[in-house]
């Protein structure tokens, strides 16, 4: 699979995923600044951006996608960095690749199997009549009806883009999504890691529960859990400054 990517920078390999309903440009920034010492891919994930789309989604064929995109570029080992579904992404990539992960972030997620948590973003993006909108403004007004948080709803309209016909479509694979939501909240699971890693969690964030700590140990036990108290789910956007500071620490490190 030809994924969708950016690359900038120079150094050792790092490769950023991004989230459910999310793009490579969520991360652009980071990436940016960690290009200053490393070179730094950023890529759309499977049915996501601008990445093929495909009738099947699961954390074993992200993983493979993984795999295939690092056999292209030719990088036989990086560091990963994986928010929320990219974490998941990482983890599993991380317990069937292990040879190929130097070090591995993962933030703000764990490798538990979560509840239903986006019923009303799924039921506000299908809401869209692509037949009859206008334009971006009508739509955040259409998704208004239903999620108020206005940085959700900016963050879901990266999606949207126009087709050659002028009509506007969703970049993203919605249906493949939905069909397959249950795989993206499903348990990682497999065979402990030693892979030197650290879990990054949003201290206003629920992602991340105390109980938690303990699967993570367990499949991985080299690994550090640290808290960004002002951060919630959405780490890089809401406190990239310290977030910059604990990755590239940790990146560093020896």
């Amino acid at each position: 699979m030809e994924l969708n990517y950016k690359q900038f920078g120079q150094g050792d390999p790092i490769i950023i995923l991004h989230g459910l309903f999310g793009m490579l440009d969520n991360w652009q920034t980071i990436a940016k600044k960690l290009a200053q010492h490393y070179t730094v891919f950023i890529i759309d994930q499977r049915n996501h951006g601008r990445s093929p789309h495909q009738e099947e989604f699961n954390y074993p064929l992200l993983a493979g996608d993984l795999q295939e995109f690092m056999e292209q570029q030719w990088i036989y080992k990086a560091h990963l960095i994986g928010h929320s579904m990219g974490g998941k992404t990482v983890m599993q990539f991380a317990l069937e690749y292990p040879e190929m992960v130097d070090k591995m972030i993962v933030v703000d997620i764990a490798p538990k199997k979560y509840p239903d948590g986006h019923g009303t973003i799924f039921e506000a993006l299908f809401s869209i009549d692509f037949n009859v909108l206008e334009n971006r403004k009508q739509a955040e007004s259409i998704l208004s009806e239903k999620i108020q948080e206005a940085g959700v709803r900016q963050f879901l309209l990266k999606n949207l883009t126009r087709t050659k016909a002028g009509k506007y479509k969703w970049k993203m694979n919605l249906d493949a999504i939905h069909r397959n939501y249950d795989a993206i909240l499903a348990t990682i699971e497999g065979e402990p890691i030693e892979t030197d890693s650290i879990f990054i969690k949003g201290g206003k964030s629920n992602y991340i529960q105390k109980e938690d700590e303990k699967k993570i140990q367990e499949l991985f036990p080299l690994s550090n859990i640290v808290t960004i108290n002002e951060a919630g789910h959405w780490v890089h956007a809401e406190q990239p400054i310290e977030l910059l500071e604990i990755v590239t620490g940790f990146l560093s490190s020896s």
